[in-house]
């Protein structure tokens, strides 16, 4: 099964918390803040979104910063996702 986001929608999946702190204190799993950075898996079409036309400034494999609590987590086969508006899109890593 595949995810196709509609319009200016991004599917992201986050990536993996640490597991230490820098100064090396082992964080058990709820300790662990959910990071805000995120690879993105596919991206809509992009088009006339509420009379305005968007264009989709990025493309699947791009690494990025997306708002906290921005997005739908999904769950799908196994591996969890979470869908997006462009607008939450706050960065891309280079």
């Amino acid at each position: 099964m595949k995810l196709v986001p509609l319009g200016d929608k991004i599917v992201l999946k986050q990536l993996e918390a640490e597991e230490t702190t820098k100064s090396g204190i082992v964080l058990p799993g709820q300790a662990k803040e959910k990071p805000q950075e995120a690879e993105v898996i596919a991206v809509g079409p992009g088009g006339i979104i509420d009379g305005k036309e968007v264009k989709m400034q990025v493309k699947e494999g791009d690494k990025v910063i997306y708002s906290k609590y921005a997005g739908t987590e999904v769950e799908l086969e196994g591996e969890e996702y979470i869908i997006v508006k462009q607008n939450d899109i706050l960065a891309i890593v280079e």
